[in-house]
């Protein structure tokens, strides 16, 4: 058995090859990335990492020969997704591979978010190339929120434009085990999972959390769209990016990122990861 991971030097890529190795032989897994040296140490764990770039065809098929399951982990830069996607579709049907798992949005057939377009996209393209499949359609990043969590205690204010939104986030560590464990599974083709933490949270209570566990005192604040665009662009992020942080905050507030979904929980077989451990987790690794 061969499972192959794309994007597997990333956040997410990397945590399922972990959860992976949990439970199969090194030599049962295939890393593929677009730089081969910051692979080194897949190589020196007894994973085969091979070359594999969404925007190089010709690496794509190649790459692919010999592998039983692929995962495809959704391409970071928004706008040119479906195109890398449908190369990396057609590659996996032409190597002959049985079988492919994607990660995808929560709810991406009914989404509002702009994001949900591509997501949309793979996964018809996925649905026509006549392989086995199975959607994981994950839902928002908790980590999305504290990606700058140590200049939140330091400054007290957690910022954003989510109001009193339900989030149903999990952390990525939660997603990557669960698609470990769908690759390493026998009853999971043709199905898609909503994919979704087992308690939700609002910003607010976020941020008591963090207050809570760092015992410095932080609050939320909510803002404006605009205003909280600003604030995105003056502490240095992209236009792109910043308009998408406050696009899903505006949407959080008509549903987009709560479920009741217990596909995730399921999947791990306990609940997923509380607010709390998640905190203290992060603010152990500084």
């Amino acid at each position: 058995m061969k499972i192959a991971i794309t994007g597997a030097t990333g956040h997410l890529g990397h945590l399922v090859i972990q959860h992976l190795l949990s439970q199969t032989p090194a030599n049962n897994i295939v890393a593929l990335v677009r730089n081969v040296k910051k692979a080194e140490s897949f190589q020196k764990q007894g994973i085969e990492v091979r070359h594999f770039d969404y925007d190089q065809i010709e690496s794509l098929q190649p790459a692919l020969q010999g592998i039983d399951k692929l995962l495809l982990i959704s391409a970071n830069e928004i706008g040119r997704r479906t195109p890398q996607h449908k190369a990396v579709i057609d590659a996996a049907v032409a190597a002959q591979v049985p079988y492919i798992a994607y990660t995808s949005l929560l709810r991406a057939d009914t989404s509002q978010l702009s994001l949900a377009q591509e997501h949309r996209e793979t996964e018809q393209l996925i649905h026509n190339s006549g392989l086995s499949y199975t959607l994981l359609r994950n839902n928002w990043y908790i980590e999305n929120y504290l990606a700058d969590i140590q200049h939140t205690i330091e400054s007290g204010i957690l910022y954003g434009a989510a109001q009193d939104a339900l989030i149903s986030a999990a952390p990525r560590q939660d997603y990557a085990e669960a698609a470990a464990n769908v690759l390493l599974g026998s009853v999971h083709d043709n199905k898609t999972y909503e994919l979704a933490s087992s308690t939700a949270f609002n910003l607010d209570a976020l941020a008591k959390t963090i207050s809570e566990i760092s015992s410095k005192p932080v609050v939320y604040k909510n803002l404006s769209a605009e205003d909280y665009k600003q604030m995105l662009l003056q502490a240095g992020l992209p236009e792109s990016l910043a308009g998408t942080m406050v696009e899903a905050d505006i949407e959080a507030t008509r549903g987009a990122f709560f479920s009741e979904s217990k596909d995730l929980e399921n999947l791990l077989k306990h609940p997923t990861t509380s607010i709390e451990a998640t905190v203290k987790s992060l603010l152990a690794s500084f």
